[in-house]
């Protein structure tokens, strides 16, 4: 799919150890439908070359303020009202310093000044020099008049030190993009969210469980992080990485995911219920693994699991309590059954024969006591976007 397809973006990389990520960077985006046009800064030059972001883009690679190739030698104007957004990516401090002050000293500062569009920005710098009073200041100064921050990332940096300051991966500079109109905008929501299969055992070896990827919660938990809200993800066993800015907790079974979302949960949290618990668990795991003998059947016994979203909803902690049901039939009758007895709204999509579960697509269909809304298919991340928009709203009532 080409989530960004007729796109038209300008990156441009600052002169720092992580240009080498913008070369991947506006890779993905050409791949993925944009038009990119790369904007370096001189010193950019002395990391990456120039002719590099060319081969991957298809175009001319921008530098001087002064290039001829454009008509009345007015790069800045043209490359300004031909973007549909701009995207700095790396940021140095420096070039932060030039945006929050006004300067406009090379050709991608005077683009951005030029520019009546969203600026994101990526920084990407030591430790030491992200945590300095003027950096920090002009980041303030920054966010104040609208733009856009995807990161830094806190890791071990190339020079050995440990921090903030490292420039976030391509791939979540990329669902940021997707997702950026929600920038900021659920600050002061706190959000308890539980994601992916839970794990039953049988003994020390097998065990029950169904084939959610943990995917859409690891998504949603990733969006509302970047609007601003704290959360905290509880999620049963699944293969992805916790998203940046977020308190992960992984669990096995469904008794340890009640146990966490209770020790978890505050008055006036948001509780989202995304995972995908078992409704059954064995009544008597073995303590030792169960022998295989020819020709005979193995009978399991099985018991109601906890019903974490029913026992969430009749504590009365969480302000909001939202489900997902995933059905293979009946969708509407039986989410909406689910939403009178344990829910304020339900999520619901059809799984089954390859949907939905372990799918980067779905669509979905929202419901509350007051109305029902269809969000066609797309991605995960896009699909948390405009749930982000829908809760923002949901929250205040």
């Amino acid at each position: 799919m080409q989530r960004f397809l007729g796109k038209k973006i300008i990156l441009g990389v600052c002169g720092g150890v992580a240009a080498y990520k913008a070369v991947e960077l506006a890779r993905s985006l050409q791949q993925s439908g944009a038009q990119v046009q790369v904007v370096m800064t001189v010193t950019a030059q002395d990391f990456i070359g120039a002719q590099t972001f060319q081969a991957v883009t298809g175009f001319p690679v921008w530098i001087d303020t002064n290039d001829c190739s454009f008509e009345r030698s007015m790069a800045h104007i043209d490359l300004s009202r031909w973007a549909d957004l701009i995207l700095v990516a790396p940021a140095t401090a420096n070039f932060m310093a030039k945006l929050a002050h006004g300067f406009g000293d090379d050709l991608l500062s005077l683009v951005c000044m030029m520019a009546q569009k969203p600026i994101l920005v990526c920084p990407a710098m030591n430790v030491n020099m992200w945590q300095n009073v003027a950096t920090q200041a002009n980041y303030e100064c920054l966010k104040q008049r609208g733009i856009i921050f995807i990161g830094p990332d806190a890791g071990p940096q190339a020079c050995g030190d440990v921090g903030f300051g490292r420039m976030r991966e391509p791939e979540y500079i990329l669902n940021a993009l997707d997702v950026y109109p929600t920038y900021q905008s659920l600050q002061g929501q706190s959000f308890v969210i539980t994601a992916g299969p839970t794990r039953e055992p049988i003994d020390p070896v097998r065990y029950i469980s169904n084939q959610s990827s943990g995917l859409m919660g690891f998504s949603l938990a990733e969006v509302l992080a970047f609007a601003g809200a704290e959360v905290t993800l509880i999620a049963g066993p699944t293969h992805l990485s916790c998203p940046p800015d977020v308190t992960c907790i992984q669990v096995e079974t469904a008794q340890q995911m009640r146990d966490e979302v209770f020790a978890c949960l505050k008055e006036g949290d948001c509780f989202i219920g995304v995972a995908a618990v078992c409704d059954f668990l064995i009544a008597k795991p073995q303590t030792q693994k169960i022998k295989k003998n020819a020709g005979l059947a193995l009978n399991l016994e099985l018991i109601a699991a906890p019903d974490i979203l029913s026992e969430v909803k009749k504590s009365r902690i969480a302000n909001k309590v939202i489900g997902f049901a995933a059905e293979t039939d009946n969708l509407v009758v039986y989410a909406q059954q689910k939403l009178q007895q344990k829910a304020d709204m339900i999520i619901a999509n059809i799984v089954g024969h390859q949907r939905v579960f372990g799918q980067a697509n779905s669509a979905l269909t929202v419901i509350t006591n007051d109305a029902m809304l269809e969000l066609p298919e797309q991605s995960k991340i896009q699909l948390s976007a405009r749930l982000t928009e829908i809760f923002k709203v949901f929250l205040q009532d």
